[in-house]
């Protein structure tokens, strides 16, 4: 089917595209992204407040995460002063690049804007290899999985030292795998975001919504405390401790 790039959908709807210099190619399928939505075309991996499909264009797997339509007041915000929260994804996910930090590879984004109101925003990655999330350290046996704890610890701390704090780093947005070169992670859901500096305290509170048992605390501190040049019993009180005020901490296994 040849997917229509120009015509009246463009007369009523302005659509805003940057492609990674890797995909130039990937104009034609970026273009037509909400009619590919609206016609269900690929598999749903996720649908909530936002949606994911898996898609495959050119040879490649994708990832296409499509972000809800935001309130009225919002709409205007997003369509004149902020940038929306595909472009941040998509911006966020190239400073990880840049920093040697894993995330799938971005591909780029689409914005959907109806005049001066924003409509929709669409962020595209390559898909993951990683088959695993952090929380699978909890349900399933991992021969490695210290291993792949203190890769999130080191991770972690080379995305603090450059200033960078996932601000939804939670159970479900770190992927990992076993890969010969050791354990492998890649960071996702990256439209939210602290930059800025981060000293040992705000660091260590990073980790709050991470499970973990005290083996695992201990650790997550020293790989983080040994990359940031911190005292790795000081992060482990903290760690610990930013932790137990988190509700609902039904994975640790205290």
């Amino acid at each position: 089917m040849k997917w229509v790039k120009h015509g009246l959908c463009h007369l009523l709807a302005h659509r805003t595209l940057e492609l990674c210099p890797d995909y130039q190619n990937m104009e034609d399928f970026m273009y037509s992204i909400p009619e590919r939505f609206a016609a269900g075309e690929g598999t749903v991996v996720y649908k909530g407040r936002n949606e994911l499909r898996k898609m495959t264009y050119g040879g490649l797997d994708l990832v296409v995460k499509s972000f809800h339509r935001p309130n009225l007041i919002n709409r205007f915000v997003y369509g004149v002063f902020r940038p929306s929260k595909a472009k941040r994804s998509y911006d966020h996910a190239r400073m990880y690049q840049e920093i040697g930090v894993g995330t799938p590879a971005p591909v780029g984004y689409l914005n959907v804007r109806k005049g001066l109101l924003f409509d929709r925003s669409y962020y595209v990655t390559l898909a993951s290899t990683c088959p695993y999330v952090y929380n699978d350290l909890f349900y399933q046996h991992f021969d490695y999985a210290d291993e792949v704890v203190r890769t999130v610890g080191r991770v972690t701390a080379v995305l603090h030292e450059h200033g960078y704090a996932h601000k939804d780093y939670g159970r479900g947005n770190i992927l990992f795998q076993k890969t010969d070169k050791g354990v492998r992670i890649e960071i996702v859901d990256l439209n939210r975001m602290y930059i800025g500096p981060i000293d040992m305290r705000k660091g260590c509170k990073n980790f709050e919504r991470l499970p973990a048992t005290p083996h695992m605390h201990r650790l997550l501190a020293e790989e983080y405390a040994a990359v940031r040049g911190f005292d790795a019993e000081e992060c482990f009180k903290l760690m610990q401790a930013f932790r137990s005020t988190q509700p609902g901490k039904i994975n640790d296994l205290y």
